[in-house]
Formats: structure tokens, C-alpha cells, sequence
């Protein structure tokens, strides 16, 4: 298994010394790595079953206490916002663990290091393994400190799923139903692979812009720098 020193860079990285570091080696073994090197075994699958369900409970209980009001059917879908899928690849890149997985030599030729399912399940062993050299509450702390406030994730992760609906939401309590316009600016591209650009407006001022394959894709991404200009401007109004 691994040399205390080899995952050093990582574990300054997540803010934890693993005092087994044989259980961080084991997270961040990919099933495929035992293929060239059978005796790394065993590889991190029985520890991403077990931090799933520690993450799921440090998620839930955050979100038990953040959103005293909420109710259960809301709260379950911020937790599968924060615990599941392309949120936990992100934090996995974040965290630099792509850079220290263990790999087969196909997998790596095949793109694995940056392949979505094997970073999330690194992610989750990960959590299992920290959980096994400590406890849950150091767990609790690491984890939540990697995340920052809960809040500005889901925010962001909602802004990204839904930009369009998110900025509706945010400027129709105060401006009505129609103070957004969105418009196309602009086309290039041959018919079959048209690229657009839109932009939106806000009582008539330009507030974001974005290009895509589709008039969808480029609202979409027109709504999401919107947000970003109005939140920037709401914070620079709350100094």
C-alpha cells in the first residue's frame, strides 16, 4: 500500500493527515488499477458505499439545521443537489483528486482521470476513509469546510440547472413578469451548425450575454452572467 508520503500534496490540499494512510490509498484506488497491479487490492468501491451514506447524513443535517422552516420534500431535493452527480465531480476536482488516483493503464489512456462516475466515487471513498481514520465529527468539519456555505452551492448549482427560472425569480418580486428581454443579437455558422448569440436586458439595460448551438443554450447562458451582474451589484449596494 502507499508510503505515508506519497499522497502528501493531497492531504495538505483536503486539510487532513490520514494516521492510516493505507485507507486515503484505498480511495483512491479505481477498480481497474488492480488489473496491472493486483496486489494494490483492495480498491475503493466498499468505501464509497460507506461515504455515501456518511455524506448523506453530514448533508442532511446541515440542511436540518440551515433551513429550520423547510420541509422534508424541499429539503431532500437540496440534498441530492449537494451529495450526488456532477456537484461531487466538481468538489472531486476541487480537491485535486483526480491528479492522485489510482489508475489502470487503460483507463488512464481512456480518459479515466477525468471521467465523471470515477471522480464522484473517489470523492465518497474518500469521505468513508476519513470517517474510518477519525470520526464523524472531524468528518462533519472537513466536509462542510470543503463546501463553504451551503447556501452560495445551492445557489450556484440551481443558477446552472435553471438559470432562466432563477433570474426570473429574482427580479419578479420587485419588477413584475416583464421587465427581462431576451434577444438575438446576432448568428454565424453554416444552417446545420448555426451559432447564437442573445442577449438580455433588464428594464431595457443589458445585463448579460451568451452564445450556443441553439437560441436555448445561448439564453441560458445569457440568463447565468446575468445573475452574476445583478448579485455583484446587490452586494455592492448592501456595503
Amino acid at each position: 500500500m502507499a508510503a505515508p508520503a506519497e499522497f502528501s500534496a493531497l492531504q495538505k490540499k483536503i486539510g487532513y493527515k490520514f494516521r492510516a494512510p493505507a485507507l486515503l490509498a484505498e480511495a483512491l484506488t479505481h477498480s481497474s488499477y488492480l488489473q496491472d497491479v493486483p496486489a494494490a487490492a483492495p480498491h475503493n468501491q466498499r468505501l464509497e458505499f460507506l461515504g455515501d451514506s456518511v455524506l448523506q447524513f453530514i448533508i442532511t443535517a446541515a440542511l436540518y439545521r440551515d433551513y429550520p422552516a423547510e420541509r422534508e420534500g424541499v429539503l431532500s431535493r437540496r440534498r441530492a443537489v449537494l451529495s450526488k452527480g456532477e456537484f461531487l465531480t466538481r468538489m472531486a476536482r476541487d480537491l485535486g483528486l483526480a491528479a492522485s488516483l489510482r489508475l489502470s493503464k487503460s483507463e488512464e489512456a481512456g480518459g479515466g482521470r477525468q471521467r465523471a462516475s470515477i471522480l464522484e466515487d473517489a470523492f465518497e471513498a474518500l469521505v468513508g476513509a476519513i470517517y474510518l481514520d477519525s470520526d464523524l465529527p472531524t468528518a462533519q468539519a472537513l466536509v462542510l469546510g470543503w463546501y463553504g456555505p451551503l447556501a452560495d452551492r445551492l445557489a450556484l448549482a440551481e443558477d446552472a440547472e435553471n438559470p432562466k427560472g432563477r433570474l426570473q425569480e429574482l427580479v419578479q418580486p420587485t419588477h413584475g413578469n416583464t421587465a427581462l428581454s431576451y434577444l438575438v443579437s446576432a448568428t454565424s455558422g453554416p444552417r446545420h451548425a448555426r451559432i447564437y448569440e442573445v442577449e438580455v436586458t433588464f428594464g431595457g439595460r443589458k445585463i448579460g450575454s451568451g452564445s450556443g448551438s441553439s437560441k436555448k443554450v445561448a439564453e441560458e447562458a445569457a440568463a447565468r452572467e446575468a445573475l452574476a451582474t445583478l448579485r455583484a451589484e446587490n452586494r455592492e449596494t448592501a456595503k
